[in-house]
C-alpha cells in the first residue's frame, strides 16, 4: 500500500510538472537534479584576466568555481604576502565563485632525484598558499613516465612522492588532486597502479578527458577501475568540439552519483569567451539533465 501511494504521488508530481506524456521512470530520473557543478580552469579561457575580471566573467556566465593556472594573468603565486593572500580570499569570499584550488605543474617522475625533492617542496608551498586563500588543494601530475629506468620503479616514486604531498595537505585541511597525465603515464592501468599505492586519503585523482580513456576495455571499464580513487575535481575539454563521448562519461558520474566540480579545460580560441562559456554550461546542464 505505502509504494502504491508513493508511485501514485510521484507520478502525480510528474505530470504537474508537465512531464505528463514522458515515461515515468524516465521522468523520474530527470527530477532527480545532478549536483555536480561546472567551474573554469585558467588554462585558455581565462589566462589573460585579473583576479577581479575573471571572478566577474564567471559570475556572469554561471560558472561558480574556478582553478587558478599557475603563472597567468591573475598572479595568485607564493609571493604573495600574507595581506595579499587574504585579499584574495576575502574577494572570493566576497563573490559567488569558489576558489577550488590551485593548477600547479609539480610532477614527481624524474630519474633526477633532486629534481623530484624540489617539486615536492613546491608542492608543500602551494598547499600553504592554497590554505591561507580559501581554496581545497593543489593539481599535480605525472607527466611520463621515463624510458631509462624501469617502470615499476618510476610509478612506486610517484606514488611515494604523492604520500609525502598527501601528508603536508592533510596537515593544512587541503588535497592533491593528481591529474591524469603524461606520455605512457595518463594510461589509465597505470594511473591505477600509482593510486594502488598511495596510502594517503588526502591524495585524489583527476580525470582528464584523454584520447587514451578509450583504449581497450573501454570507457566504461577503465573509468570503473579507477572511481574509487576521484576527488572533488574532474578536467573536462570543450564538450562540443572532438570525438570523446562525453555524454557517456557524464552518465558515468551522473550514475555514481558524483557531486564534485567539473572544470573546463578549453583549448580553443573564441572570439566571445563570455558566449562560449554560456554555451557550455548550457551544454552541460543538457547533458547531466
Amino acid at each position: 500500500m505505502n509504494q502504491s501511494r508513493r508511485k501514485f504521488i510521484q507520478n502525480s508530481f510528474i505530470a504537474g510538472a508537465g512531464l505528463s506524456l514522458v515515461d515515468p521512470m524516465a521522468a523520474q530520473a530527470m527530477l532527480r537534479k545532478s549536483k555536480m557543478k561546472l567551474g573554469l580552469v585558467t588554462y585558455q579561457w581565462g589566462k589573460d584576466w585579473d583576479l577581479p575580471t575573471l571572478i566577474a566573467n564567471c559570475e556572469k556566465t554561471g560558472f561558480m568555481g574556478v582553478e587558478l593556472r599557475t603563472e597567468h594573468a591573475h598572479g595568485v603565486e607564493t609571493v604573495l604576502s600574507q595581506k595579499e593572500r587574504l585579499e584574495v580570499k576575502k574577494r572570493f569570499a566576497d563573490s559567488p565563485v569558489t576558489c577550488v584550488g590551485y593548477g600547479a605543474n609539480f610532477d614527481y617522475h624524474h630519474v633526477d632525484q633532486g629534481l623530484v625533492k624540489k617539486n615536492i617542496q613546491d608542492t608543500i608551498e602551494y598547499l600553504k598558499l592554497c590554505a591561507d586563500i580559501g581554496a581545497t588543494g593543489v593539481k599535480v601530475k605525472p607527466n611520463g613516465i621515463p624510458t631509462e629506468v624501469p617502470r615499476e620503479k618510476t610509478i612506486s616514486q610517484i606514488a611515494a612522492a604523492l604520500n609525502e604531498c598527501g601528508k603536508a595537505a592533510k596537515d593544512l585541511g587541503q588535497v592533491i588532486r593528481v591529474e591524469v597525465h603524461g606520455n605512457v603515464s595518463q594510461e589509465i592501468p597505470n594511473m591505477k597502479a600509482i593510486f594502488d599505492q598511495v596510502t594517503e586519503k588526502s591524495v585524489k585523482m583527476c580525470w582528464n578527458c584523454n584520447e587514451q580513456d578509450l583504449l581497450p576495455p573501454g570507457l566504461e571499464a577503465n573509468f570503473n577501475s579507477v572511481k574509487k580513487f576521484f576527488g572533488d575535481t574532474v578536467h573536462i575539454r570543450e564538450l562540443n568540439v572532438g570525438d570523446y563521448p562525453y555524454q557517456q562519461l557524464m552518465d558515468l558520474f551522473v550514475g555514481m552519483k558524483y557531486d564534485g566540480w567539473i572544470l573546463l579545460e578549453a583549448r580553443t580560441s573564441p572570439a566571445d569567451r563570455i558566449s562560449a562559456m554560456k554555451e557550455q554550461l548550457d551544454i552541460f546542464n543538457k547533458m547531466i539533465s
